[in-house]
C-alpha cells in the first residue's frame, strides 16, 4: 500500500467530489482550507504550464483542461545517464557532412495528376534533360510528388512557369504529354541546421531535413523500387518463395536523421513480400495448392474461386496477347463464370450490340482458341466496364508489394530467410555502404554533401537488472541473468488456490485421450503446487466437445452448475477457430477465466510448459507472480503514489478498408506495479489518437482509487505505436485528454504527467565493438544496454534502450521520446523505471523488449479482435461483423458491446 503523500493524510472514506461511479467518488475537493490555486490536490505544486488554471467550482466539469498550454513542444534533454557499466558500441548511423549553403525549394503540378511517383520521376528527369536552358548543369531532386530542391535559383526567378514534356508510350502504345509547372516556395538554410544542431537557435528545421532526404534518395528511387523508406530489387542469386505467390525481396532501409552535432544517414539491411512475376495461371496453381494446371480439368469450386478472388484483387496485370503492346490493369474481380460462359455486351460494326463470350471472342478477334477455357476470367479496370480477361492472357506485373498478412507458414519462412546474427548484420550493412558509393552519387556530390563510409561509435551504459521478490515462507529473491531468471525454487508472491475447475478438450479423443488428459493434470497440479498457486483435487467436469458451436452452452453450463467455479482449461487441435469464441464467452458473456493449451503440449508435457501455462493462470485469477524489490526501485518516482498507465491502437490489416481500430489502455493498480486493469475502446478506421482516452483514463484512475485508497500523484504514460511524424498531434490531444481526464473526477486534481512515446519500427541497430561484450549465439548487445548520446536528439529527451536478450537475429532496442514531463525526471531515474518495468511482464521469466504496461495495452487491443469475431459454424474461420443492414450508429454500438469484457474479467489480467 502506498504511504501518504508528503504533507497530506491520508484520504478519509467520507469523501465528496463533483463526479462518481457506482456512488464512490474518487477525489476530495476539500484538501486545503486556503483554497490557494498554488498546490493540487496531492498538496503537490502544480506542473509546469498549468500554473495559471483557474479555479473551478464543483459539477463545472472539464472547462480548464481544454484551453491548451501556449506550448506543447517536447521538453529539452535534463541530462544525461550516468548509472550502469560503459559499453563500446557501434550504431549504423553514417555522419553527413553539409555545405553551409541555401537551397532552393520548388513546388512543382504536374498534369494530369493521377501518375505513380515513378512515372512523376520519369517525367521530371525527362524535362531536366530537355530544358538545359533552364536547368544548365543543376542536379535537381525530386520527392516524386510536389517538391523539386535545387542548389542555384532557377533563371526564371520567382515567377511561375509552365513546361511540356512527352514520354514515349509503352511498347507499341501512344506517347503520353504532360504539363508541368513551376513555382519558387522558399530557401532552405543548412546553415540553419547545423545551428540547432550544435543546440543554438531554433529549433531542427524539419524543411531542411526533408529537403536532405530527398537529396539523398533521389538516385536510389530511380535505380530500386522503393517502398516507404526502403528501397528493393529483385532477387538474382538468392532467391527465397515464400509459397502462395510471393517472394523474398532484399534491400535497404535509408533514413535522413538528426544527432548530436551532425546528421546522420540511418542504413540497414531490410527485406519484404513481393508477388513474384509470373503468368497468372501459374500464380493460380501457388494459391490453390495446384502441382499441374493440367490436373485442374474442371471448373474452380466456389472455395477455389473465393480463395484466389481474395488474393488476385488489386494486383495489377498486364496482357500478353498483343504483341508488344503490354497494357497493364487492376483486377478488381474475378468471374464466377469460366471463359466458355461469361459473357460481355459487344458492340458490332453495324451498331448492334450483342452479348459474346469472352472465350469466342478471343478466337474471332485475336485467333486464339483458348487452352482453359474451363478457367475464369480476371475482371479489370472499372467494375462498370465489363473487361474480362482470360487467365492465359495475364502476366503478374513485377514489382508489387505484399501488403497482405502473411499466412504461419509464409511468416516462419520469411524469418528464416532474414535472421541475421547481429556480427553477420553488421557485416551486411558496412558491404551495403560501401556497394552505394554514395560520394559518387551526383545528386548528392552536386550539392555538396559528403558521407563518411564508417559506422558511428558510441558509449553506451549497460543498466543493472532490477532485482525480483518471489512470495511463499522463503520470498526468495533474485537477481536476473542476461535478461533471464527461472522459477525452480520460488513461490509466487500471492498465489492463488484453485479448488473449483474444470477441463474441456476440444481436440478428438483419439489425438488426445483420457490417459494424456490424466497426466497432464497430475503434473499440472505438480508445477502448480511447487509454484505456490496448488490446484486442489481433480477438475470438476471433464469432457470432449467437437465444435465452435458447444462453446458458449458449455460454458454457461458449467457456470450455472458448479458453484465458485475458478478455472476452465482448454485444449485445442491446434490453430483453431474456438480458440477465438472461448475468450469471447469467457471474457465478454460469462466473466470466467480461461486458459487454452495446445494438444501437442498436454500429450507431451515439459517443466517449462506446466510453468509457463501457471504463470498466466496465476494472474488471470487475481494472483501476483512477483515484484520489483522495493527497495530498488528508483526513490523519486515511488515516493509518492504514481499509476503507470500503457496506450496503444491497433489498425486491422493492409488492404482492409472497413474494419474499426481498436485503442486499449491499461493502468496500474498496486504499488508494486504487478496488477493491471484494461479499457478497450473500437474507434474510426486507422485513426491513431485514441477518441476516447479522457473517458477511459477516468475509469482507470477510478479503480486505481478503489484498489489502493490513494489517488495518484503521477502519471506516468507509456504509448505504444506513435511514428515521429505523429508525435505533435498525439501529444496535443492526449495529453489534454488525459488532463481532462483529472479535472473531471476534480476540478483541483493535477497530478504530474509524464507523456513517453515506445518506438519498436526503426532500423537503428547497435553492435558491440568488443567481442567479449556479445551475447547468446546471436552476438547482441547484452540486455539493459542503454544509448542517450551520439545518435540521439541534438536538443530532445530520447533514449535508446536494449531491455532483453536477443535469441534470434539482430536485438532491436526500442526507442523512447520523452513528449512530457511534468515530473522533471532525470535520465538515470526514467531510463532505470524503464528497464524495471521491462523485468514486471506476467507471461515469463525474462525481461521483455519494451515496459509490461504498453505491452498489456498491446495484448488487450490484440484479445479485443477476438471479440469482435462472430461465430460462423459453416466456414473454416470466423468472419468479422458486417455492417450490411444496419445503419452505423447501430454498427458501432454493436461493435462496443463486443469488446465490453465482463465486470468479473474486467476486475483481473484476462488478457494474460
Amino acid at each position: 500500500m502506498f504511504l501518504p503523500p508528503i504533507g497530506q493524510p491520508p484520504i478519509s472514506s467520507s469523501i465528496h467530489g463533483n463526479e462518481s461511479i457506482n456512488g464512490t467518488n474518487m477525489i476530495n475537493t476539500s484538501t486545503s482550507s486556503s483554497g490557494s490555486s498554488t498546490s493540487n490536490a496531492m498538496g503537490l505544486p502544480p506542473p509546469p504550464h498549468m500554473t495559471s488554471m483557474p479555479s473551478t467550482p464543483p459539477g463545472s466539469g472539464i472547462m480548464t483542461m481544454l484551453n491548451p498550454p501556449l506550448d506543447l513542444s517536447p521538453p529539452p534533454r535534463p541530462d544525461f545517464g550516468r548509472e550502469g557499466r560503459s559499453i563500446k558500441l557501434r550504431a549504423n548511423h553514417f555522419s553527413i557532412r553539409i555545405p553551409p549553403i541555401l537551397i532552393q525549394h520548388y513546388d512543382l503540378n504536374i498534369q494530369p495528376d493521377k501518375c505513380p511517383k515513378r512515372v512523376n520521376r520519369e517525367i521530371i528527369d525527362t524535362m531536366v534533360n530537355k530544358f538545359q536552358n533552364i536547368f544548365n548543369t543543376q542536379h535537381p531532386a525530386f520527392d516524386g510528388k510536389r517538391n523539386l530542391y535545387t542548389k542555384d535559383p532557377l533563371p526564371f526567378g520567382r515567377d511561375r512557369i509552365e513546361l511540356e514534356v512527352t514520354l514515349p508510350g509503352p511498347g507499341e502504345g501512344r506517347d503520353r504529354c504532360f504539363k508541368v509547372q513551376i513555382k519558387w516556395v522558399a530557401q532552405v538554410s543548412l546553415v540553419s541546421l547545423q545551428e540547432a544542431l550544435q543546440g543554438h537557435g531554433p529549433p531542427v528545421p524539419n524543411e531542411a531535413v526533408s529537403a536532405l532526404d530527398v537529396i539523398m534518395r533521389h538516385l536510389p528511387s530511380m535505380k530500386y523500387t522503393p517502398v516507404g523508406r526502403s528501397f528493393f530489387s529483385p532477387p538474382d542469386v538468392q532467391y527465397n518463395p515464400l509459397g502462395g505467390g510471393r517472394e523474398v525481396w532484399f534491400g535497404f532501409h535509408q533514413s535522413v536523421r538528426p544527432s548530436y552535432w551532425r546528421m546522420s544517414l540511418n542504413i540497414d539491411v531490410s527485406a519484404t513480400a513481393f508477388y513474384k512475376s509470373q503468368p497468372v495461371i501459374d500464380f493460380m496453381c501457388e494459391v490453390l495448392d495446384i502441382r499441374d494446371i493440367q490436373e485442374q480439368r474442371r471448373p474452380l469450386n466456389d472455395a477455389q474461386r473465393v480463395k484466389f478472388t481474395k488474393e488476385i484483387k488489386g494486383l495489377k496485370i498486364e496482357i500478353t496477347h498483343c504483341g508488344n503492346m503490354k497494357r497493364k490493369y487492376r483486377v478488381c474481380n474475378v468471374t464466377r463464370k469460366p471463359a466458355q460462359y461469361q459473357t460481355f455486351p459487344l458492340q458490332l460494326e453495324s451498331g448492334q450490340t450483342v452479348e459474346c463470350t469472352v472465350a469466342k471472342y478471343f478466337y474471332e478477334k485475336h485467333h486464339m482458341k483458348l487452352q482453359y477455357p474451363h478457367l475464369p476470367c480476371l475482371q479489370v479496370g472499372q467494375e462498370q466496364k465489363h473487361t474480362y480477361l482470360p487467365l492465359e492472357v495475364c502476366n503478374i506485373v513485377p514489382g508489387q508489394r505484399c501488403i497482405k498478412k502473411l499466412t504461419d507458414m509464409q511468416t516462419s519462412t520469411m524469418i528464416k530467410a532474414t535472421a541475421r546474427s547481429a556480427p553477420d548484420r553488421e557485416k551486411e550493412i558496412n558491404n551495403l555502404v560501401r556497394k552505394a558509393e554514395f560520394n559518387n552519387d551526383v545528386y548528392i556530390t552536386h550539392f555538396g554533401i559528403n558521407i563518411l563510409t564508417n559506422m558511428t561509435e558510441v558509449m553506451g551504459r549497460v543498466l543493472n537488472a532490477p532485482k525480483i521478490q518471489y512470495g511463499g515462507r522463503t520470498k526468495v529473491i533474485v537477481t536476473p541473468n542476461q535478461g533471464v531468471w527461472d522459477m525452480r525454487g520460488k513461490q509466487f508472491h500471492t498465489g492463488i488456490e484453485i479448488r473449483t475447475w474444470a477441463i474441456a478438450c476440444f481436440a478428438p479423443q483419439r489425438n488426445c485421450n483420457e490417459a494424456a488428459l490424466r497426466t497432464f493434470t497430475q503434473q499440472l497440479q505438480r508445477i502448480s503446487n511447487d509454484a505456490g498457486m496448488p490446484i486442489v483435487g481433480q477438475p470438476c467436469f471433464c469432457k470432449y466437445a467437437t465444435g465452435i458451436e458447444q462453446v458458449e452452452p458449455m460454458f454457461k453450463f458449467l457456470k450455472t452448475s458448479y458453484n465458485g467455479l475458478q478455472l476452465i482449461v482448454v485444449v485445442l487441435p491446434g490453430k483453431t477457430p474456438v480458440y477465438a469464441e472461448v475468450k469471447r464467452v469467457g471474457d465478454t458473456l460469462i466473466g470466467l477465466a480461461t486458459q487454452c493449451v495446445q494438444a501437442k503440449n498436454v500429450n507431451k508435457t515439459t517443466p517449462q510448459t506446466l510453468s509457463n501455462l501457471c504463470l498466466k493462470i496465476n494472474v488471470k485469477l487475481g494472483g501476483v507472480n512477483n515484484i520489483l524489490v522495493p527497495s530498488a526501485r528508483p526513490i523519486s518516482v515511488f515516493r509518492e503514489p504514481v499509476i503507470f498507465i500503457g496506450a496503444d491502437v491497433t489498425h486491422p490489416p493492409a488492404g482492409d478498408r472497413s474494419k474499426p481500430s481498436i485503442a486499449a489502455v491499461v493502468g496500474s493498480m498496486d504499488a508494486h506495479p504487478s496488477r493491471y486493469a484494461a479499457t478497450v475502446r473500437i474507434q474510426m478506421h486507422r485513426h491513431e489518437v485514441i477518441a476516447e482516452l479522457s473517458t477511459m483514463v477516468r475509469e482507470l484512475l477510478i479503480q486505481f482509487y478503489k484498489s489502493t485508497r490513494f489517488k495518484p500523484a503521477r502519471i506516468i504514460l507509456y504509448r505504444d505505436g506513435v511514428s515521429e511524424g505523429q508525435f505533435a498531434h498525439v501529444l496535443a490531444h492526449e495529453l489534454m485528454a488525459v488532463r481532462e481526464a483529472c479535472v473531471r473526477l476534480e476540478a483541483s486534481y493535477q497530478p504530474g504527467i509524464t507523456f513517453i512515446v515506445v518506438q519498436k519500427r526503426h532500423h537503428t541497430r547497435l553492435f558491440c565493438a568488443d567481442k567479449k561484450e556479445q551475447c547468446g549465439k546471436s552476438g547482441n548487445i547484452p540486455p539493459g544496454t542503454t544509448v542517450d548520446v551520439a545518435i540521439t536528439h541534438p536538443t530532445e529527451y530520447d533514449f535508446y534502450l536494449c531491455s532483453h536478450a536477443g535469441i534470434q537475429g539482430t536485438s532491436r532496442p526500442s526507442h523512447y521520446h520523452v513528449l512530457w514531463d511534468d515530473n522533471h525526471f532525470s535520465a538515470d531515474e526514467l531510463q532505470a523505471l524503464t528497464y524495471q518495468l521491462c523485468h514486471t511482464y506476467v507471461r515469463c521469466t525474462r525481461s521483455v523488449s519494451i515496459p509490461a504496461p504498453a505491452y498489456y495495452a498491446h495484448l488487450v487491443a490484440f484479445r479485443a479482435r477476438y471479440h469482435l469475431i462472430e461465430r460462423e459454424p459453416e466456414s473454416n474461420e470466423g468472419s468479422h461483423q458486417s455492417s450490411n443492414g444496419d445503419s452505423n450508429g447501430q454498427q458501432q454500438i454493436q461493435l462496443s458491446r463486443a469488446v465490453t469484457v465482463h465486470p468479473d474479467s474486467a476486475q483481473v489480467m484476462y488478457f494474460a
